[in-house]
């Protein structure tokens, strides 16, 4: 390998080819506005054959692994995760410890499928490593190669059959609308101009399912250590960020069948940006006394939108779901507060919608606390959860995310994590070594999180911008 990498934790040296996609010199980015450093668009790879593309994932995953398994300190772990890692990627079908065991050795004799098989069971199972310094390392290394534009908080229904597996239980898909018998975890998803992949993970426990204390389950945790769906969903994101330590992103996430108030207070009393997708019936207040609603008391979300659909203007998006496609929509936004009884607590959020067909309702529903940012701007940023969720259905099976059979929430933890580096070294390999689209430089958000108006050169055309009754006051 021809790229030095440094042994110390999250300070890899990236390589030639991914230096002008890295951050400005002495490790931070000076950034201008958070949510225009979202560049959109699944970026297509390079057309190169099968023997050149394997070759570049081996380097790839050879270099990450050195880089986020510096804080393994036996030598054989760091082996045994390796080789996990290259397992991930290199068996076909389920991605079970007996299978990946088998691709491993070469499949040559039964006394050594059936030794790796152990060896590895051993090491996820019931081994004493920490995942979550393996994580932190992830999401720095990631920094150095891909600088992030957003947190994104996927959920990940996990069908079980069986009765044993921990989190396993009768579970409600809020998003797909469904019952189901299994697991419900939540992916939180790094996302840059490049690429997106799993960084953190976060299984939702509740009463039923909840069998061990947990490193990651220590908020709104009940007496049995369960913890609320939607404080599951959150606490994975905070932590997520807390523990990666770099610059303040936002966060997107899908809250429509979720508290959106606790929600919205948890991400502003971490002083953490967040563009949440919300349910159309969801009761908000109007703020302008200039616009249709103000004084009604609270009103339906969807109907708050529809009393401005006069203030709507196209946007223009590139289509994640189909690469090089782009779409057009109609967007309006206004101000709004959420209802709360605390008046402490009560501010205001920028309501905007997605409109697919001018003479229809609107068919996506946000609202944010980055109230000063260009609508424009917002609705590309909501486009990186579609992103995810593209990458989470085709990458997601590829590496195993779903695959672990074993009843221990460690041996889960672990398994995920190590096939969150398999998604990433996959995703590094098949990105382009310079972005098409660089990140624009940021500076740090403001204390509530309300974007700073760009210079008077950066703003967009006079036809392009809000209506003036929805600028800032």
């Amino acid at each position: 390998m021809n790229t030095a990498i440094s042994t110390r934790l999250g300070t890899a040296t990236a390589p030639a080819s991914r230096t002008a996609a890295r951050t400005a010199p002495g490790g931070r980015a000076h950034h201008r506005d958070t949510a225009a450093a979202y560049a959109p668009g699944l970026l297509g790879g390079r057309t190169e054959g099968p023997r050149a593309e394997g070759a570049r994932t081996d380097e790839a995953v050879e270099e990450l692994c050195a880089a986020v398994f510096a804080s393994l300190r036996r030598k054989d772990q760091r082996e045994r995760g390796r080789q996990y890692v290259n397992g991930l990627l290199a068996t076909k079908g389920r991605k079970s410890i007996r299978n990946i065991a088998h691709q491993i050795s070469g499949g040559d004799t039964a006394g050594g499928s059936a030794a790796a098989e152990q060896s590895l069971h051993h090491f996820i199972a019931a081994s004493t490593w920490d995942w979550q310094p393996i994580r932190t390392a992830l999401a720095q290394y990631l920094g150095q190669t891909a600088p992030l534009s957003a947190w994104v908080a996927q959920p990940m229904a996990i069908p079980k059959g069986g009765e044993h597996s921990v989190g396993a239980g009768h579970r409600f898909d809020p998003h797909r609308g469904q019952m189901f018998r299994g697991q419900q975890a939540f992916g939180i998803w790094y996302a840059s101009a490049r690429m997106v992949t799993p960084v953190g993970w976060r299984l939702f426990l509740d009463e039923e399912s909840a069998q061990e204390p947990s490193q990651d389950s220590v908020q709104e945790a009940g007496p049995g250590g369960e913890e609320s769906y939607e404080g599951c969903a959150v606490s994975g994101v905070l932590n997520t960020v807390r523990e990666a330590g770099m610059a303040v992103r936002p966060v997107v996430l899908d809250i429509r069948d979720i508290a959106t108030r606790a929600t919205l207070n948890r991400f502003a009393e971490a002083r953490v940006p967040v563009v949440g997708r919300i349910n159309p019936e969801a009761r908000l207040l109007v703020t302008d006394p200039r616009l249709p609603g103000f004084g009604a008391g609270t009103l339906a979300a969807r109907d708050i939108l529809q009393n401005v659909r006069g203030l709507r203007m196209p946007v223009e998006w590139p289509d994640p779901a189909v690469p090089g496609a782009r779409r057009t929509s109609l967007v309006a936004a206004v101000r709004v507060m959420v209802p709360d009884p605390a008046p402490g607590r009560r501010r205001e959020v920028l309501l905007f919608g997605e409109w697919e067909a001018a003479r229809r309702l609107p068919t996506q529903l946000w609202v944010t606390d980055m109230v000063r940012t260009d609508p424009a701007v917002l609705v590309r940023l909501t486009k990186t959860a579609l992103r995810v969720s593209v990458a989470s259905a085709a990458g997601g099976q590829e590496v195993g995310l779903r695959d672990f059979s074993g009843r221990s929430l460690s041996g889960w933890h672990r398994h995920v994590t190590l096939a969150s580096v398999a998604h990433a070294a996959r995703s590094l390999s098949a990105a382009p070594a310079v972005p098409a689209q660089r990140p624009a430089d940021l500076t740090p958000a403001p204390a509530r999180h309300a974007l700073r108006r760009p210079a008077p050169a950066a703003r967009p055309a006079p036809a392009a911008r809000p209506h003036p009754a929805l600028a800032a006051r």
